[in-house]
């Protein structure tokens, strides 16, 4: 896979992409790689394994679970998120509250997760989660 990681920092023009447009658009490779519980690979993820396995493969270590995710990662506002960052789904309003999923923000109410056993890392809009959901960075 180190390949495709390689492919993503190529110049653009004259810029680099950032940290962020190479995992917004690293993620999006993995649409359709099936869920499976505890998956870590291109064989099959869960949630937080498929966010891991995209900043490991950019660079960053990242701990395993949504709930270790959300405390390593900077709390930031919606307004404040890029694509790339992460958005955390809580089991309530409360934005403490435990962290039951994760997935990588693609801007607006989307990102690209890997949802539930049965289906698959998809592109997904979030809004029905309303004011459950908080956004982290490690990069800005």
């Amino acid at each position: 896979e180190s390949y495709q990681a390689a492919t993503l920092t190529a110049y653009v023009g004259k810029h680099r992409l950032s940290f962020n447009q190479q995992a917004a658009t690293l993620v999006k490779r993995y649409e359709g790689v099936p869920y499976r519980y505890g998956g870590t690979s291109p064989a099959g993820f869960d949630c937080s394994g498929l966010t891991q396995y995209v900043y490991r493969h950019l660079g960053k270590n990242i701990v395993l679970t949504a709930e270790e995710q959300f405390l390593e990662f900077r709390p930031i506002s919606k307004k404040r998120a890029w694509g790339g960052d992460l958005v955390f789904f809580h089991v309530d309003s409360n934005p403490n509250s435990y962290v039951y999923h994760v997935g990588v923000y693609e801007g607006g109410n989307d990102m690209v997760a890997a949802t539930t056993t049965g289906s698959d890392v998809q592109w997904q809009n979030f809004s029905w989660a309303g004011d459950t959901v908080t956004f982290g960075t490690l990069t800005h």
